[in-house]
């Protein structure tokens, strides 16, 4: 990612935390994904849910959106809470 919070390439967890429920245009993307993969699946492959391409499609589709909701958790967690 291009963002001011995503440019370090120094992957560890405390960056991890650090940059989770702040970034926009990652959320923008996940959220992007998520409309775009799910419907897709459901139109291509809901009636052949044991295909590998089906599976794959699902997992990716179940990553974008578990990922979009953990940032949407932790950013309403940092509003609440007043840090942000």
């Amino acid at each position: 990612m291009g963002c001011r919070d995503c440019n370090d390439s120094d992957l560890n967890w405390a960056i991890f935390r650090q940059k989770i429920g702040r970034c926009k245009r990652c959320m923008w993307q996940l959220t992007a994904l998520s409309a775009i993969g799910w419907p897709l699946w459901w139109w291509l492959y809901y009636d052949a849910p044991r295909e590998v391409n089906s599976i794959a499609l699902l997992f990716f589709c179940t990553a974008f959106t578990g990922l979009l909701a953990l940032h949407l958790i932790v950013l309403a967690y940092r509003r609440l809470r007043g840090r942000e």
